[in-house]
């Protein structure tokens, strides 16, 4: 059976869209498109992590996002977000918009916007996408991307750095 080709949107560096192109063609010659990531916070505040599959792309085997995806041809960044929680970790919840990062080569040429949620739900992870999940104390976690940050997916990175600042300066 031939799996269906998956579109992406094909963007430019102000995230407006060009064209539709197979997800090949984009990754190939190095497109820009967009991608969406979702933290998972737990009432006890800890946010969920997960090692991604060794078949992946893109970082196979590092700790990324909750969850996280590409956008299908058409679909909004808050469509993406929904539908990859749901594909991933069998999640559905109310999700608050909060930051977006310019697509650039340190991320594979993707637009990224991050959503977070609060759940106490019990994932179930879909295991051609996700070898372990956790959840974490961000205080841990900040250590641990601070010991080892080659561990970390970069637009993970970049989005717990981006989140590690803007708390401070909600505190300072």
């Amino acid at each position: 059976m031939e799996t269906e080709q998956e579109w992406f949107d094909v963007v430019d560096e102000q995230d407006r869209v060009i064209r539709k192109a197979p997800r090949e063609e984009v990754h190939q010659k190095k497109l820009l498109h967009r991608a969406a990531h979702i933290w998972v916070f737990n009432t006890a505040g800890e946010l969920l992590i997960h090692r991604r599959a060794a078949g992946k792309e893109e970082e196979p085997l590092k700790l990324t996002s909750s969850a996280c995806g590409h956008l299908s041809a058409g679909e909004s960044y808050r469509q993406a977000a929904e539908r990859e929680l749901y594909e991933e970790l069998g999640l559905q919840a109310e999700l608050k918009y909060w930051h977006k990062i310019p697509a650039g080569p340190e991320i594979g040429y993707e637009h990224t916007a991050l959503f977070s949620c609060l759940c106490d739900d019990t994932p179930n992870p879909d295991k051609r996408e996700i070898i372990s999940y956790e959840f974490t104390s961000l205080n841990e976690l900040k250590r641990r991307v601070e010991s080892n940050p080659g561990e970390y997916t970069n637009p993970f990175r970049l989005f717990f750095r981006w989140y590690l600042q803007t708390i401070s300066e909600l505190d300072g």
